[in-house]
Order: C-alpha cells, then structure tokens, then sequence
C-alpha cells in the first residue's frame, strides 16, 4: 500500500533527507509531498494537522507542525516517531535505527524540535519548493 511522507518543502536540510529517502526506497514504498503544496495542505487538513506550516510566526501561540510528517495505515505520526517509522523501511543500516522507538517519545521529540528549530540556520532555506528529478517526480502528489 505504501504511506506519505509530508515534508517542508523551502528547507534544504528537509529536501535533501527527501533524497536519501528515495535512494534507499527501492521499492517506492514512500510517495511524498511538500507540507506547502495543495496535497500537503489538504492532507494536513484531512488529519488534522496544523497546516499553517509557511506561517511559523502565527502570533496566534499555537505550535504549527513544521517537520517531517508520515501518513501510514490511515495514522498520521509526527516528529521522530514519523522519522523513524520511516527509517524503520530504509534500506542497509539504517532501518536498525528505529530501535531507538524505546526512548520516551518526550526525550525523543525534545532533541527533534531543537534540530527542527536551528535547521534554517544550519543548512538554509529556499524561496521555493524543490522540484524532483524526472525519475523521482512519480514519487510526488
């Protein structure tokens, strides 16, 4: 059946964890979609996720979901519970990493939004979402 793979879609760190994705989904388990796209919004919407991911400074006080989110088996998971599950599906080394699913999803979720919060400042962003090879474009919604 296969599961979706919301993702910020200006974020150069987010795009490139796209592409690692596809290399090692040799089997196209994964389908994928900018969180700013009509797809990603209206699946935002669909699971009630916060959707006001290209407004981060809302002013409103609510926390939108600005990372990584994976739609499988008709669930919606967030943050590094969606990361791993995703990593958990990965080719090599790399599915061995959804181990770390017994850390406490507090702890887990705490490191995640501290990286999410500097991943501008670390790897940049773009004005646009990114565009996929011709190969990878069936992947996309």
């Amino acid at each position: 059946m296969g599961a979706v793979v919301l993702f910020d879609g200006v974020c150069n760190f987010c795009d490139a964890s796209v592409n690692f994705v596809i290399e090692h989904d040799p089997d196209c388990y994964f389908k994928f979609a900018p969180l700013q796209s009509e797809a990603g919004m209206k699946l935002a919407a669909e699971y009630k996720l916060d959707s006001k991911v290209a407004n981060r400074e809302s002013g409103d006080g609510s926390t939108p979901i600005d990372s990584v989110i994976l739609i499988e088996d008709g669930e919606a998971y967030t943050h590094s519970t969606a990361a791993l599950r995703i990593a958990r599906r990965l080719t090599g080394l790399w599915s061995w990493s959804y181990a770390f699913i017994i850390v406490p999803a507090s702890i887990r979720d705490f490191f995640y939004r501290v990286f999410a919060k500097y991943r501008y400042r670390f790897f940049g962003r773009k004005d646009e979402c990114m565009l996929p090879t011709p190969e990878a474009r069936a992947r996309f919604l």
